[in-house]
C-alpha cells in the first residue's frame, strides 16, 4: 500500500478570531488546496478555550508534499494574518488509518502527541494495529482513529474522533488506560494530550491498518 504523507499547521490564535480563521479555512484555504491535483484533502481542528487550532492537508506521496511547500506556505501565511496567530509546521507519514464509520456534527478529536526511540518506530505501529485499535474500537461513540509518524525525529501523534465531546469524556478513563498501557508496551512516552472540536473532516486518506 502506497505511504500517505500530511502536513499539519498549529494555529496558536486569539479565540475571537477562531470563527473568522474556519471561514477563511472553508472559502479559501480549501478550494486552494483542491486545485492542487496531489493533495488528497485537509482537517480542521479547534480548541476555542487555549485558541490551539490545527490544521492538517494529507498528499499522495511525500515528493508531492515537498513540492506543495512554497504554494501551501502563502496559504499558510494568509490564514495565519486571519487567525491573528503564528504558527509551527510538521510533516508526517500516516502510518495508519481506520474508520467505525464518518463522523458528523459535534465531532470531537482527541489529540495525543508522542516521542519514541526511531528504532522502535515499527514496534508501536504494531502496539497500535494489534493491540490498541481493537480495544477503541468497544468503545461508545468511537468513528475512527489515525497514528502519524516522524520516524527521523521519533515523534509521533494519534487521533482519536469521536461522535461527541460528552462521549469522548465519558469514555476517558478507559481510554486513558489504553492510552498509557500502549506507551508501556511501544516504549513510547507521552508529551501532551489536546481535545478538539472537528470543524472540518476532509482529509480523506484511505483506510490502513
Amino acid at each position: 500500500m502506497p505511504i500517505v504523507f500530511a502536513r499539519s499547521t498549529t494555529i496558536l490564535s486569539h479565540p475571537s478570531f477562531i470563527d473568522a480563521g474556519i471561514m477563511h479555512m472553508r472559502t479559501t484555504v480549501m478550494p486552494a488546496l483542491a486545485d492542487i491535483e496531489s493533495c488528497l484533502g485537509m482537517s480542521l481542528l479547534v480548541d476555542r478555550t487555549s485558541g490551539r487550532c490545527i490544521a492538517t492537508s494529507s498528499w499522495r506521496d511525500e515528493e508531492s508534499l515537498r513540492a506543495s511547500e512554497g504554494r501551501v506556505g502563502l496559504l499558510r501565511d494568509e490564514a495565519a494574518e486571519v487567525f491573528h496567530g503564528r504558527t509551527e509546521v510538521s510533516r508526517w507519514e500516516i502510518a495508519a488509518m481506520h474508520r467505525e464509520h464518518h463522523s458528523g456534527r459535534g465531532a470531537c478529536c482527541r489529540v495525543t502527541w508522542f516521542t519514541i526511540d526511531p528504532a522502535d518506530m515499527d514496534r508501536g505501529l504494531d502496539v497500535w494495529n494489534l493491540a490498541a485499535l481493537p480495544k477503541l474500537k468497544e468503545v461508545e461513540g468511537f468513528c475512527s482513529a489515525g497514528l502519524m509518524l516522524d520516524r527521523a525525529t521519533g515523534r509521533s501523534v494519534t487521533s482519536l474522533i469521536f461522535d461527541s465531546a460528552q462521549l469522548l469524556d465519558a469514555g476517558s478513563e478507559r481510554l486513558d488506560a489504553l492510552r498509557d498501557a500502549g506507551s508501556r508496551e511501544a516504549r513510547a512516552a507521552m508529551t501532551d494530550t489536546c481535545d478538539f472540536e472537528l470543524v472540518i473532516a476532509h482529509l480523506h486518506v484511505p483506510e490502513m491498518i
